[in-house]
């Protein structure tokens, strides 16, 4: 009998994925796909298709290193957890707390950039707000507002070149909010704020903090904020989608600004990490925060982070004001540094209750689903990831593939 088959899955089903992205990278819609999936901390299935530097013709390896973009989110939220559960710093301190260049922010009522007019914050930002998306902070590439504007303007999400944490935190100070605190959810720099405030109350750089907490006990080796010489090697390139189809090469592996320390380490989108190092991560969030005897955070903790934060008990598409308010987010709240799932049929895709998620703007992805004990991380290289649906597909393949369930 197979791992696959005494693990719950069929083969013949789980074949299905390998001729599904195969397809994708043989139409030229992704330059590689590379996707791995656990039960109960085993792999049952891994499928690699196309090539990690197209240019150079390597192919795609099940160590090539990747840009994980926002899937670096959930890292620095356990990072933060670790030391809520210390005592160091509580979900409910209200962020100038920490910040107290924040104590007099606004939200915005008129004007541009530097002339904003302002009004007063409903209630003061607290640490779970920026762990939720709910802070009134933004994005640059939002493209809606004056604010997000500014945020443009002043390259503040520039990882090389830009200002470092200590900058970053000063720069945002100028601004004004979107929104006050709690009354939206909003994609953003939220979790930026949060690697600096895991790096103050810590008091050591963030990638030190990292690596003592997360990378070393979890064995991730190769996991950071830059490509090291031993790994350049295994570099993925990144594509960008063309508006007629197609892709283009957006950044090369030999001369990417990831082949050298940051300024900005950014805990909102900053790492690279391979498949097999995420998985080990995602092992440990659904073992309950413990993977081969490293114990990196409780189990009520897990569970606390895994449950619906929004006001009210709202999902995404109630609270959203930004680019992820789609339909496709309906009966999904979020936790504390990903994405929930709280009401499965209005998902429309087979999934379970508390099954939580979260991407990367390079269209890599990971999901765990405590209820049937699977994990499963995919990685490519194209932005943006709003170009296919393939994240929804591979969840609907995986769960068309597993025969015994546990609910």
């Amino acid at each position: 009998m197979s791992r696959a088959t005494s693990l719950g899955f069929s083969p013949d089903r789980l074949a299905r994925i390998d001729r599904h992205l195969k397809a994708y990278v043989d139409a030229g819609k992704l330059p590689c796909a590379q996707f791995v999936l656990a039960r109960q901390g085993q792999v049952v299935h891994q499928a690699l298709a196309g090539e990690q530097d197209p240019e150079r013709g390597t192919p795609l390896a099940e160590n090539t290193v990747f840009r994980i973009y926002s899937m670096t989110k959930p890292i620095t939220s356990v990072a933060l957890m670790t030391l809520v559960e210390e005592g160091l710093i509580a979900l409910d301190d209200p962020v100038a707390k920490h910040i107290p260049e924040w104590k007099d922010l606004g939200v915005f009522d008129a004007g541009i950039e530097p002339a904003f007019m302002t009004k007063p914050c409903a209630r003061p930002m607290q640490v779970v707000d920026l762990l939720r998306h709910t802070s009134g902070l933004t994005y640059g590439f939002q493209n809606r507002s004056n604010v997000d504007a500014a945020y443009r303007k002043l390259k503040l999400e520039a990882f090389h070149g830009g200002a470092d944490l200590e900058g970053f935190v000063r720069q945002l100070a100028r601004l004004p909010l979107e929104f006050s605190p709690g009354e939206a959810w909003n994609y953003s720099v939220s979790t930026d704020v949060c690697g600096y405030l895991v790096q103050k109350v810590a008091g050591k750089p963030l990638d030190e903090v990292f690596a003592e907490r997360i990378f070393r006990p979890l064995k991730m080796v190769d996991t950071g904020f830059f490509v090291r010489e031993d790994q350049r090697s295994r570099f993925a390139a990144c594509y960008e989608a063309k508006p007629g189809g197609g892709i283009k090469l957006q950044d090369d592996p030999t001369t990417s600004p990831y082949l050298g320390p940051p300024q900005l380490l950014s805990g909102g989108g900053g790492l690279v990490s391979t498949a097999a190092d995420y998985l080990r991560f995602a092992n440990m969030l659904v073992n309950g925060g413990e993977l081969d005897g490293a114990r990196i955070l409780a189990p009520k903790t897990i569970r606390l982070m895994a449950s619906n934060h929004l006001p009210g008990g709202a999902d995404l598409t109630q609270m959203s004001r930004s680019l992820f308010s789609e339909s496709t987010n309906a009966g999904v709240g979020f936790g504390l540094g990903f994405a929930v799932v709280f009401d499965p049929p209005k998902t429309l895709i087979p999934c379970s209750q508390g099954e939580f998620y979260w991407g990367g703007m390079a269209s890599t992805a990971f999901w765990v689903d405590p209820v049937e004990e699977v994990t499963a991380v995919f990685m490519t290289q194209l932005i943006p990831s709003s170009t296919y649906a393939i994240r929804r597909e591979l969840r609907t393949l995986v769960y068309g593939a597993l025969m015994e369930t546990n609910a």
